[in-house]
């Protein structure tokens, strides 16, 4: 239960006794009141802005508004003190009976604590990683598949119904480009000598494998062929093989992509055609000559009638070409049909997760997402920021199988899929990331992901040495959930507990703003707090968690470290990470 959001619901409760009380107007907008964490703890536990939000409406100002709901708030079961400060905040303080309870909550809920209903089922499509199929993925692929998979865990947690998309670009010139490559080693595999790789083509030793099953299953059938009869049937062969290594790699990752679309499908099923019609017929296509564009002129710009798209209309910065100059369609065109097909398969929320090189692509596939469904869909473009790989702070060499980049494969054989998802997430998607292969691998608080399942570990360590001396049936949760919580009343266990307590508004309020790396950041705050008491208990043995001479406070302390290790494994779980039952060196 989200304890902010359940308390808001009492605050308009309230609000509407003083209504019927003749203390405020009937009629009151009260969608923009809110009850949040203050800013500064030292303030309190909850603080609410609704002096400052109905004010105008009660025809009165937020300082004398804000007295009255205090003195109201205050005969509020659990608070006992609410304060004004600054502008009309009411800061709200609760009785330590109102916390202890949320341990109960977590203990009752298990690893679903946190799950909610905000999203109330409704349909999210969230396309990721679509790499182009000319290559293995590598380490800038593995942050985007990351991002896009934590988010979809997320919104599912928060109640979304999710839908988890790869975009095959299979259609256009890099992959007749793939093709050609793909024949070269063909040819090699034949026995031939092929020499140094061509300009232009792909020269990964990835190819090699292609060509050699391509060999053996089709012998010389293509060797004397013109390209015009062999590079459809070789293009489609490539791109089948190439996308089941991706496939491999992402499940290796932990990465579950339930739909594949096929540009290539789509163009052929003249869903192009038909998106440029839709926008054609909304008066949203024309014909018509292009600025240059702005800074030094490219050598080969003309200023030529092109199809354009009234992009600007719907806040891009230019208008946009639909079509190329030889009349096929450009990828723009593409995509535009592409999210004119999602928004017929019934999304209306469209999130795409896409590399850095991308960000210049953001306004044109908002415009055209707007003006292909009138407005009814949205399209939230999450842009991934490059990832460095480094190791003891030195750049990290190119992969040999790949010949221009390490791989995703390489990276994973290195350090482990928890270590790559995790620390993914360490950083917002649009914040370039360094990932130092020793950093990441060590034992240290310094490293986020250690330091987050150490936190588990130790909570499964203290509750193996609990049941050595107390029976299995006192450990459960559901009895844990009844132990004398009035107990875990020190500052540190406060302080713990009302972190615990932000874990379902801190999904909620991730998952509204599509931002995953919260998951990640909370984790952390959560495990920093439980080391604290941890380490304290070194010092003064009343702080330990196990204490023979005291039963009734061991069974509350055990039920804190029970939640703790239910809801990082609930955060864990979002991340796409295990939690660890023990820590090895």
């Amino acid at each position: 239960m989200n304890v902010f959001k359940g308390f808001r619901r009492q605050l308009l409760a309230l609000l509407d006794g003083m209504v019927a009380a003749g203390e405020l107007p009937a009629g009151l907008d009260t969608a923009r009141v809110t009850v949040e964490p203050p800013r500064e703890a030292s303030h309190g536990d909850m603080s609410t802005n609704a002096a400052m939000v109905l004010a105008a409406q009660a025809a009165t100002t937020p300082r004398e508004l804000a007295p009255r709901l205090a003195r109201r708030l205050e005969t509020v079961p659990g608070v006992t003190a609410a304060a004004v400060a600054g502008p009309g905040f009411v800061n709200l303080s609760f009785a330590p009976a109102f916390w202890q309870a949320q341990v109960a909550a977590v203990l009752r809920a298990g690893t679903a604590y946190g799950a909610g209903t905000l999203g109330a089922g409704r349909p999210v499509n969230v396309e990721y990683v679509s790499a182009n199929p000319t290559g293995p993925l590598h380490a800038a692929h593995a942050r985007g598949a990351v991002v896009g998979d934590a988010l979809a865990n997320l919104l599912e947690k928060a109640g979304f119904t999710v839908s988890r998309e790869y975009y095959i670009n299979d259609a256009g010139s890099q992959v007749e480009t793939l093709a050609r490559s793909a024949f070269l080693r063909y040819r090699e595999a034949l026995g031939e000598e092929i020499g140094e790789i061509p300009a232009g083509l792909y020269p990964g030793d990835y190819l090699k494998a292609v060509g050699q099953a391509l060999a053996e299953r089709d012998g010389g059938r293509w060797r004397d062929q013109p390209e015009s009869v062999w590079l459809p049937a070789i293009r489609d062969f490539a791109v089948d093989r190439m996308m089941a290594g991706i496939r491999e790699d992402l499940a290796l990752l932990g990465i579950g992509i339930t739909v594949f679309s096929s540009e290539r499908a789509l163009v052929a099923a003249g869903a192009v055609q038909a998106a440029f019609e839709e926008l054609s017929a909304r008066g949203l296509v024309y014909q018509g000559v292009l600025d240059p564009p702005k800074g030094k002129k490219p050598d080969d710009w003309e200023p030529r009638p092109q199809t354009l798209f009234r992009a600007t209309a719907f806040g891009d910065d230019v208008d946009r070409p639909l079509r190329k100059s030889d009349g096929s369609w450009t990828y723009f065109a593409n995509d535009i049909a592409y999210h004119l097909d999602k928004f017929r398969r019934g999304f209306t929320v469209l999130i795409d997760v896409l590399g850095a090189d991308h960000g210049g692509y953001v306004k044109r596939m908002q415009a055209a997402t707007s003006a292909i469904t009138g407005g009814e869909a949205t399209l939230d473009v999450k842009i991934c920021q490059l990832v460095h790989l480094m190791d003891q702070g030195r750049p990290v060499k190119m992969s040999k199988r790949a010949g221009t980049f390490v791989t995703l494969r390489d990276v994973l054989d290195e350090v482990g899929r928890d270590v790559v998802r995790f620390i993914m997430l360490t950083r917002r998607n649009d914040q370039t990331l360094e990932f130092d292969f020793a950093r990441v691998t060590e034992q240290s608080k310094d490293n986020p992901v250690f330091y987050v399942q150490y936190c588990h570990a130790r909570c499964r360590s203290v509750l193996r040495h609990a049941a050595q001396d107390l029976p299995a049936a006192a450990l459960t949760a559901e009895a844990l959930a009844g132990a004398p919580l009035h107990r875990l009343a020190g500052v540190e266990e406060m302080a713990l507990i009302r972190i615990l307590a932000g874990w379902p508004r801190l999904v909620e309020a991730a998952a509204e703003a599509h931002e995953a790396h919260r998951v990640a950041f909370y984790l952390h705050d959560l495990a920093s707090a439980f080391h604290t008491l941890w380490n304290k208990g070194k010092d003064d043995t009343t702080l330990r968690f196990l204490s023979a001479d005291d039963p009734e406070l061991t069974l509350a302390r055990l039920a804190l470290v029970q939640a703790v290790a239910m809801v990082v494994a609930s955060g864990l779980a979002v991340i796409g990470v295990e939690p660890v039952e023990e820590m090895r060196s």
